[in-house]
């Protein structure tokens, strides 16, 4: 049986996976007129966490395209119209109609001098209170009423209110809207902040005798590997819904990796069965990808723990950011020399500052702090 074939005219932005809900434009590979084929790459989105090309879903001509490089396109919203001849030559004998603003429908004049009621936008009792007119000048002037601070009877916010805060942005210079990898991150962190229950315990790790050219992300993996089976209670994802942890046995370790355009976690599957090459030469496909974008979906999801090297850059301790569903996420900072007692007397070591965060929903004090101490004592070894 021959395949049924899409005859719809209206094209929306599909489903890209992973849960995304939206994606910049990239650039255009068609334009109004062109005649495509089924499978016909149409254009090219940014995600979070790749380029990816959209195909037409269909063969026809296209009629209209929605967007502009550079512009977001929520998941479902219309991405390209397309028509035949016919419609064509109709919408191009269509008489076109004279634009009053931005109102649909007639609009009328009059000299009546209308006094709105003061609403209030947000809420009850903490709401902002603005007029109409004002929540409109807002709009047009691209002030957010939230930042505005009310000079009005009873904490109304004015028009002078917005314009002396227009004023301040335009002096500021325009707004930079965060795209692909650090929208995402974006989200990602009100999410973390508005689920997460984090806790940070921190320690030192004396790395003294460690050979030249150890390799630090290794050790830190195989440290991962040695937390997780003493406390398995840290590799696990925890279900803010349901109020219930899944302990996993598989390690997949989410690395973070700093680069221009944002953050990027990618995946090292199963680090816990794994050889020292195998992860090594793993670690550095995945560097390259994510350095070309290209990184492939399935190593971008599923990580059950995290690890962020941020020494490698600057600093000594933090409170990284746990990530739902996973419920912990190991920091390393920067290794330093410091005088230590040694052997019962004062000696000069090298040591490497550890900072864990967790989510106290899931999981306890105690099975942080054992998760912590198998960590040190397995980085401390010599090999």
């Amino acid at each position: 049986m021959a395949e049924a074939k899409s005859t719809s005219r209206r094209f929306n932005l599909p489903d890209l996976g992973e849960g995304l809900q939206e994606a910049e434009i990239v650039e255009w590979h068609v334009a109004p007129g062109d005649e495509v084929k089924a499978d016909q790459s149409l254009v090219s989105v940014e995600t979070d966490k790749a380029i990816v090309e959209v195909p037409s879903p269909r063969a026809g001509t296209i009629a209209k395209l929605v967007g502009d490089a550079g512009d977001i396109v929520a998941v479902g919203s219309m991405l390209v119209e397309f028509t035949d001849g016919e419609d064509t030559a109709a919408a191009a004998k269509a008489p076109r109609t004279t634009d009053a603003g931005t109102v649909v429908g007639a609009v009328e004049s009059s000299d009546e001098v209308i006094r709105e009621r003061a609403s209030t936008v947000g809420g009850a009792a903490i709401g902002i209170k603005a007029t109409p007119a004002v929540r409109a000048l807002a709009k047009r002037l691209d002030v957010d009423l939230g930042v505005v601070t009310p000079s009005g009877p009873d904490g109304l916010v004015t028009a002078a209110d917005v314009e002396r805060v227009a004023k301040i942005f335009a002096e500021l210079g325009p707004l930079e809207r965060l795209r692909g990898p650090r929208r995402a991150m974006a989200r990602n962190m009100t999410m973390a902040r508005n689920e997460v229950v984090p806790v940070a315990v921190c320690e030192d790790a004396d790395v003294h005798e460690w050979k030249k050219g150890e390799d630090v992300t290794l050790r830190l993996i195989r440290a991962i590997v040695a937390g997780c089976r003493a406390e398995p209670a840290l590799n696990a994802w925890y279900d803010t819904h349901a109020v219930g942890r899944r302990v996993l046995e598989k390690i997949d370790l989410g690395i973070a990796v700093d680069t221009e355009e944002g953050l990027f976690v990618p995946v090292l599957h199963d680090v816990g069965n794994r050889s020292v090459d195998d992860l090594r030469k793993g670690f550095e496909r995945l560097k390259a990808d994510v350095k070309a974008r290209t990184i492939p979906p399935e190593e971008m999801r599923g990580y059950t723990f995290t690890l962020s090297n941020f020494g490698s850059i600057f600093g000594r301790y933090a409170n990284p950011i746990v990530q739902p569903p996973t419920v912990g996420i190991l920091g390393a900072g920067a290794t330093r020399d410091e005088v230590r007692a040694y052997q019962g007397a004062a000696a000069i070591r090298r040591v490497m500052p550890l900072s864990l965060t967790f989510d106290h929903r899931a999981v306890t004090g105690g099975e942080a702090a054992r998760f912590l101490k198998a960590v040190v004592e397995d980085i401390e070894k010599a090999k």
